[in-house]
C-alpha cells in the first residue's frame, strides 16, 4: 500500500511531491513550503522547518513523513521516528538529487512520473557548462556574512553551471568577514534570495568590499532546491552565464 497522508517538512520535497501529482495525499507542509502556490495554500501547515509542531504533526495522523537531514533537526525527526515511517533524504551533488527524486517517487507510487521527471532534469544539462575560469563567492546571509562553501548542493550547483567556488577549502556554510571576503578576491559574488533576502538595497554594500568584483542577485531556489525546481536550473544559468558575459564586455 501506498502511503494516503503525507506530511512534508522540506519545501523543494513538497514541490516535488505536488508535481508527481500527489495532491489529495499530502495533509501538512511548513510555513516554507510555498510552491506551487494555490495548492499550498490550501494545506495545513506543521510549523517551520527547524521547529515543527509535532503535536499538530499527531493530529494529522501521518502514513509517511518526508524530511532531510539538513533541513530538519534530528531531534525532532528522531522523536517523529519513534510513531511514522519517517524517509530522511540527504543530498550534495545533483546526482543526488536525481537519486532522491526517483527514490521518493517508487515510495509515494509515482515512480514512473518520478523517472521520467530525473530524466528530463538530467537531460537539460547536456550538453553540459564549460567551466568559465571564474570563481564566486556565493553569500546566503548577512550580518555576518556567510558564505555556501563545499559539501554543499549549493556548492555542487555552481559547479553544475561552470563557476568555481571560492570558497572551496572551507566546508558547509562558513562565517567570513569583510577581510576573508577580500583575501578570496572571488570575481564574482553571488547574492542569494534565501535564506536572507539580498535585494538591489545589497549590491553597494558588498561593492564596497569588493570593488573588483561583480555582484549579483540570484535565485536561490535555483541554487538549493534539489527537486523539481532543477527543470529550471538550466535555463536560468545559461541566462546569468550571458549576464555575466554582457557586464564583462
Amino acid at each position: 500500500m501506498h502511503p494516503k497522508r503525507i506530511i512534508s517538512v522540506v519545501p523543494s520535497q513538497t514541490e516535488l511531491l505536488f508535481d508527481l501529482g500527489l495532491d489529495q495525499e499530502i495533509v501538512g507542509i511548513t510555513k516554507f513550503c510555498i510552491h506551487p502556490d494555490e495548492k499550498v495554500k490550501q494545506k495545513v501547515l506543521v510549523g517551520g522547518t527547524k521547529t515543527l509542531n509535532l503535536d499538530r504533526i499527531r493530529e494529522l495522523t501521518p502514513d509517511l513523513i518526508i524530511a532531510n537531514k539538513e533541513e530538519n533537526t534530528r531531534e525532532q525527526i528522531e522523536e517523529l521516528q519513534q510513531y511514522y515511517p519517517v524517509h530522511v533524504t540527504d543530498m550534495t551533488t545533483l546526482p543526488d538529487a536525481l537519486r532522491m527524486i526517483r527514490e521518493v517517487g517508487a515510495l509515494v507510487g509515482r515512480a514512473a512520473e518520478a523517472s521520467q521527471l530525473a530524466q528530463r532534469i538530467e537531460s537539460s544539462f547536456y550538453p553540459s557548462f564549460q567551466p568559465l575560469g571564474l570563481s564566486v563567492a556565493y553569500l546566503i546571509w548577512r550580518k555576518p556574512y556567510m558564505a555556501a562553501a563545499s559539501d554543499t548542493f549549493i556548492h555542487s550547483m555552481l559547479g553544475v553551471a561552470g563557476f568555481s567556488n571560492a570558497f572551496v577549502n572551507q566546508t558547509r556554510y562558513p562565517e567570513v568577514t569583510p577581510d576573508e571576503l577580500q583575501k578570496a578576491q572571488p570575481d564574482l559574488i553571488f547574492l542569494s534570495s534565501e535564506p536572507y533576502p539580498f535585494g538591489a538595497k545589497h549590491l553597494e554594500e558588498l561593492r564596497q568590499v569588493c570593488p573588483l568584483a561583480q555582484v549579483i542577485l540570484v535565485d536561490g531556489e535555483v541554487f538549493s532546491w534539489y527537486g523539481s525546481r532543477l527543470l529550471h536550473a538550466s535555463d536560468y544559468f545559461r541566462n546569468l552565464r550571458n549576464q555575466i558575459a554582457e557586464n564583462k564586455s
